[in-house]
């Protein structure tokens, strides 16, 4: 049974040096909080249980986009309906709750980015584009000028202080962590920000909202990207770059042209269904040449690379990146949120940053993240950067 009790109860003043439960020397009602507020469940759950410990809370929701656009999708990330529910949780938790304007912000730095990145022939993830641009810099921004101690979100997501300062570990329900959208958080971001549900498990934190009587406590969570429509990409970016759906031919590994295809913006690597050809074989998306309009398409073991390089690298461990690479060091790697990190070793290859596997990966695809996290604690997240290249299996990466 979950103790509310030492979860909710208001914390009593640090004495004697001491810190509150956000790390602050000072009693919780000085410290200042900027809590994000998405209408969600997680994000409302914060805002209620850093009120219920005392502190002086202030809920802020980021209008996104244009809620009338075509693009709206309901129940989806700071839509009207969620900004509606996150002004009702601030109002029944009794604390102030201010909506601010971000979407020409959002719409030139996540969605044009998303767009151009699928045009390119990559596999963008906008999510992380959005905590890099709007989230930790812009809103992190504001929260400084409301002269707040931290900005508190729902991420579940550790911050641990370390012998060095604080730093970024997995979540400790596995099933929901979202470390891998947050890599490209700085050290600097870092000391400002605060995760609160990092180290409870979901169905706690639905305890707590039913706990609190939010009205959000039986919300469903969102599942797809906040701006596309029942998760039809291609939809949002015909819609940003009008005309971007010019065909081209499937062709095979082997040279063979297979058939034709509506815009590469229909496919992604590693994709095998809705491939509209076949040769007795099961084939997969392994290559798109954006500029001359191709998806290359082949068997299984073709999508294998032994590793990969990287760019606009964010580094949050020990040291430096550069010396890190150097010294070839063990790292586990990730390269999808939804595949666990996998043994490798952070180098050089030309002097551009890269990843060489132990083992063969699959599906590794341009433009994704891969993720680094510490060998010998598994948790720590010591940065990564944007996939810009990759290594077929049966080359092996040198310094």
């Amino acid at each position: 049974m979950t103790d509310f009790h030492s979860l909710v109860a208001h914390e009593t003043p640090p004495e004697h040096g001491g810190v509150n439960t956000l790390g602050f020397a000072k009693p919780p009602q000085q410290t200042r909080v900027v809590a994000a507020m998405s209408g969600g469940v997680d994000s409302s759950v914060v805002a209620a249980l850093l009120k219920a410990r005392g502190y002086d809370v202030i809920g802020i929701t980021l209008q996104l986009y244009d809620h009338g656009a075509a693009i709206q999708k309901k129940g989806a990330c700071c839509a009207g309906q969620d900004i509606h529910d996150a002004r009702n949780v601030a109002d029944q938790i009794g604390i102030p709750h201010y909506v601010l304007d971000y979407e020409t912000r959002f719409r030139e730095q996540v969605m044009e980015d998303f767009a151009d990145t699928y045009l390119s022939g990559a596999t963008p993830i906008p999510c992380i584009r959005c905590n890099q641009t709007v989230k930790f810099s812009d809103l992190l921004k504001t929260a400084r000028e409301l002269g707040a101690d931290c900005l508190a979100t729902g991420h579940y997501i550790r911050r641990d202080l370390g012998a060095d300062g604080p730093e970024l570990h997995r979540a400790i329900d596995e099933s929901r962590d979202q470390s891998y959208f947050l890599f490209a958080t700085t050290q600097a971001q870092l000391d400002f920000v605060r995760f609160p549900l990092g180290g409870l498990p979901k169905s706690v934190v639905r305890e707590l909202a039913n706990h609190f009587q939010l009205p959000v406590a039986s919300k469903p969570d969102s599942q797809d990207i906040c701006f596309v429509p029942d998760g039809s990409y291609a939809t949002v970016v015909e819609k940003l770059r009008p005309g971007s759906g010019r065909g081209g031919d499937i062709i095979h590994l082997d040279g063979r042209v297979l058939g034709q295809h509506n815009g590469v913006i229909h496919y992604t690597i590693g994709q095998r269904r809705g491939l509209g050809v076949a040769t007795g074989d099961p084939l997969y998306v392994v290559k798109i040449d954006a500029p001359l309009r191709q998806v290359i398409v082949g068997p299984k073991e073709a999508l294998r690379t032994s590793g990969l390089t990287m760019e606009e690298i964010n580094w949050i461990g020990p040291g430096t990146l550069e010396g890190a690479c150097e010294k070839k060091t063990p790292v586990l790697a990730r390269v999808r949120s939804t595949r666990a990190p996998l043994p490798a070793v952070l180098t050089l290859i030309n002097g551009q940053p890269a990843v060489q596997f132990s083992d063969a990966e699959e599906g590794v695809a341009k433009g994704q993240a891969c993720v680094l996290y510490d060998v010998g604690t598994g948790s720590r997240v010591l940065g990564g950067g944007f996939i810009s290249g990759t290594v077929p299996s049966d080359v092996r990466l040198t310094a």
